[in-house]
Parts: C-alpha cells; structure tokens; sequence
C-alpha cells in the first residue's frame, strides 16, 4: 500500500475544508444539538423519577457514543459523496491508485472527522451538564472500539451501496444509523423489545456496546465477555463491508458504471 496516495485522499478533503468552511459546521451542529436536547431531558427525568438510576450519565453517555458511531460512518460516506457529486469516479479510478489505498484514505477521513466530533462532544457534556465519560478510565476503550469498527462497516457498506446503485440511490444511505438503533437498544435494553428484534440485536455489535454502558453506569463491572463479542461481530462487518466494497467495485468496473456516472447529470 502507498501512503502516499493514501494521504492524498486525505488532503483532497482538507481542501475541501479550507475552501468552504460551511463543509466544516455539520460536523459539530448535529452534535450540539443532541448533547443539549437529550442533556435537558436526562436532567428533567431525574427530578420528576425520584428514582436512583443516573439518567443523566445513561442517556448522555448514550447519545455521545452513538453519535461517535454515526460520526465514523458519515465521514467515510461523506468523503465518497463528494467524489459522487463532482462525477469524478473517472480521475479516482483512472489514477494508479488502489482500491485498498482510497479506501483507506476514505476510512482515515472518517477516523480524523470523529475524533473531532467526539471531542466536541465531550467538551460540551462536560461543562454543561458535567458528565465525565472518561472517570471510567481504560473500561471506556473497548466501547469506542466497537463503535468505530461498527461505524467504519457501515460507511464502506454505504459508499459501496452508491457506487452499485447510483447516485441516486444517496437518500438510501443517510438513515442507516436511525434504522439501525432501535435494534441496537442505545436508550433502553434489548429485553423491552419484541423477541424478533431481540434476535436482531443480538446480531449487531453495538448493542454489546450500549448493555455495558448501563452496566458500568448502574455500578456493576464492565461486561468483558459482552464486549468480546460486540468486537468480534464489528471486526467482522468490518472485513466483510470491506469484501463488499471491493466486490462492487470490480463488478462497476466491468459494467462500465464508473464511466457512466462520471458522466451523468444527476438531477
């Protein structure tokens, strides 16, 4: 693999950036208003509940790892968009360039805009309502983790979505994390659930992720062995989102797709 190419994927993106700022306010707008919004109503639940559950750390704890999660995956699907709405599929693919290396340059984009994202997010939990994530220490790790796997699985899956369907078939991609979450159980646990969305759940890695977090929030130990298992599925979606992409896109190469939407007008 060359880095090189790698990092230009990268830093076509920051030009992106520096040239139109507006590229720049998704990333934090969508994360104020979700820290905010579900920070009054943790407060809110905990004064009318009595009850001794933390609502505040559950529910801010959950909505930032969540939106970790969806950070990593519109990163990458972002970053593929834009090539997607400068029909440009023709000077990527044309150029000695590497699935594997636009991959990773896309992959790396969505690692760099999440970290930033995640930032945000913390410091805005913190000074406003207090949370303070990382008093958990190293038990906090193996959740990002997961989360990040997941959220990677997802953005390759998208953008390889796009390039089989066209770009019209964008819309598509947005909702996937809206879609995903009930089944997930981010604000509640997987046993309110009817038994056929329990099965579903059981099958998608993050709500390892958001059991453990209500765990460790409620005073147990971190479940370790759930955890494994969450990292393992997300490990998993990861290598085969990845064998999807690569599959799509040989496939779009002998069909001719990728001449013919880097020609068409999308309307």
């Amino acid at each position: 693999m060359n880095f090189r190419r790698v990092g230009a994927v990268v830093l076509r993106q920051l030009y992106l950036y520096r040239s139109s700022p507006q590229r720049v306010l998704p990333l934090f707008i969508w994360v104020v208003l979700d820290i905010v919004l579900w920070g009054f109503i943790a407060r809110f639940l905990g004064q009318v509940s009595h009850s001794t559950f933390q609502f505040g750390p559950a529910l801010l704890g959950a909505v930032l790892l969540w939106d970790f999660l969806t950070r990593v995956m519109q990163g990458i699907t972002t970053a593929f968009f834009e090539d997607v709405w400068s029909r440009n599929f023709m000077g990527v693919f044309a150029s000695p360039m590497r699935i594997s290396e636009y991959l990773a340059g896309l992959i790396s984009i969505g690692v760099s805009n999440s970290l930033v994202a995640l930032v945000a997010m913390y410091a805005l939990a913190w000074t406003i309502f207090g949370l303070s994530v990382f008093s958990y220490g190293v038990a906090i790790l193996p959740f990002l983790l997961v989360l990040f796997l997941t959220g990677m699985a997802l953005g390759v899956f998208g953008a390889g979505l796009v390039l089989r369907l066209g770009p019209a078939s964008e819309w598509l991609i947005w909702p996937i994390p809206t879609l995903v979450a009930p089944f997930a159980g981010v604000f509640y646990p997987l046993s309110v659930l009817p038994g056929w969305m329990q099965l579903i759940g059981r099958a998608i890695a993050p709500s390892y992720v958001f059991s453990g977090l209500r765990a460790v929030v409620s005073g147990h130990p971190a479940p370790w062995g759930d955890l494994a298992i969450g990292a393992a599925l997300a490990a998993a979606y990861m290598v085969l989102a990845c064998w999807v992409f690569v599959r799509i896109y040989r496939y779009a190469i002998r069909a001719g797709l990728i001449a013919r939407y880097s020609a068409e007008t999308v309307t």
